[in-house]
């Protein structure tokens, strides 16, 4: 009888062969130019067309009644044009940015790895993208018509709003980027339990925490008003309720598929 070649666990489950660091350095170094590139080509685009992209970020303050903004330092305007472009250039090249981390770690996973990580890297533009649409749709618009409200006689003086291209870039920025990552806590809940740092028992009894995290976070990221604090706090409730869900349908199918998959028979020796 021959001798049958051991199957080992890398041709089993595809993962990719040990690699000395220098390789891995030279692959990381590899990944990072392509990704820096993505960053300059998109920014240089982004650049030639900062104050159409900016237009379309000022529209929430022009459909408050505001129709005039200011810069007060000769620079500001230029350097807002730049913030623009690279904000812009950032969202444009995360697709490419993702899949140059992707192709960097996926040699090193198994296939069953590959198959569990790969939903939550192509969920991740998505949620952070229906963030950033409620922000500017929603909770922006809202959350100027309550800071402008000030405006108007006070004691005599007459007050006005005078807000600057600076200052404006950064409070929608901040919008945009807050919601967009609040909206990101499924895949990161999802995650800790798959690595097994949390269960979803544990989840669900902190659940309690989370509602007061939840308008404690709200308080500090949104305007001091109680409609702008509900408007992220309830999606952050939602969303932490349908992490459990979704913990729970793929805890049931790891399970069902656990219990269909055929048991082989041990050959004799």
């Amino acid at each position: 009888m021959t001798a049958e070649t051991p199957i080992t666990a890398s041709e089993d489950d595809g993962a990719g062969g040990k690699m000395p660091l220098l390789d891995h350095l030279i692959e990381l170094r590899s990944r990072l130019l392509k990704s820096l590139l993505a960053i300059g080509l998109a920014f240089g685009v982004c650049l030639f067309y900062a104050e159409p992209i900016f237009s379309i970020l000022v529209q929430p303050l022009v459909a408050a009644g505001q129709g005039k903004i200011i810069y007060t330092q000769l620079f500001e305007a230029f350097f807002v044009q730049i913030k623009v472009a690279l904000f812009a250039a950032m969202m444009i090249a995360f697709p490419v940015i993702a899949n140059q981390l992707w192709k960097f770690v996926a040699p090193g996973l198994y296939r069953k790895e590959k198959r569990a990580l790969l939903p939550f890297i192509l969920a991740t533009p998505v949620l952070f993208t229906a963030g950033a649409c409620m922000a500017y749709f929603v909770t922006v618009p809202v959350a100027l018509k309550f800071l402008l409200g000030f405006q108007g006689d006070m004691g005599g003086i007459e007050q006005e709003a005078l807000p600057s291209v600076a200052n404006y870039l950064s409070f929608i920025m901040q919008f945009i980027m807050a919601f967009g990552v609040a909206f990101l806590l499924p895949i990161f809940l999802m995650l800790i339990e798959r690595s097994g740092l949390l269960t979803r028992a544990q989840l669900v009894s902190a659940r309690r925490y989370m509602i007061v995290a939840a308008f404690a976070i709200a308080a500090v990221a949104t305007p001091p008003d109680i409609l702008s604090q509900f408007l992220l706090a309830i999606p952050l409730i939602l969303l932490y309720e349908m992490s459990l869900f979704a913990i729970w349908f793929t805890q049931r199918r790891r399970k069902t598929g656990a219990e269909e998959a055929p048991v082989e028979p041990l050959e004799e020796a």
